[in-house]
């Protein structure tokens, strides 16, 4: 005896109660919705808002910021004070991003990562 596939309402066939290539569809986009929800909490705990940047940069960012509160010494991170303000920090995250840092004495308070466009357009901390 051999048992026919069945038609489902979403078009596919198979044999169950259910099509399975429709639900592991939707678990997939459960999956990614989730994680999506994830990396969206994790701007919360951020001093700065990171929120549109791109993932590498983000991550390289909250890195940096990290050791800076533990150690404070921008230099190990190739960082420099701006000529027009020397309070102003400039650390390299990528090749087209910057951090911008103030420092307060014996802290140093990030402000703002900028694309290196912006950055040479407009003097920040201005």
């Amino acid at each position: 005896m051999s048992r026919r596939k069945k038609k489902f309402v979403c078009g596919h066939k198979g044999y169950g109660q259910l099509c399975h290539r429709c639900a592991q569809q939707k678990a997939d986009v459960d999956r990614k919705r989730q994680h999506k929800l994830d990396w969206e909490a994790t701007f919360a705990e951020d001093p700065i808002d990171l929120r549109n940047l791109p993932k590498n940069v983000v991550l390289k960012s909250r890195r940096i910021i990290k050791q800076l509160q533990s150690q404070g010494n921008y230099r190990q991170f190739h960082g420099k004070r701006l000529r027009h303000d020397r309070f102003i920090i400039s650390i390299p995250v990528t090749r087209s991003y910057r951090l911008i840092c103030r420092d307060c004495g014996t802290l140093l308070i990030p402000e703002a990562v900028v694309s290196h466009e912006d950055y040479n357009v407009v003097k920040p901390g201005g």
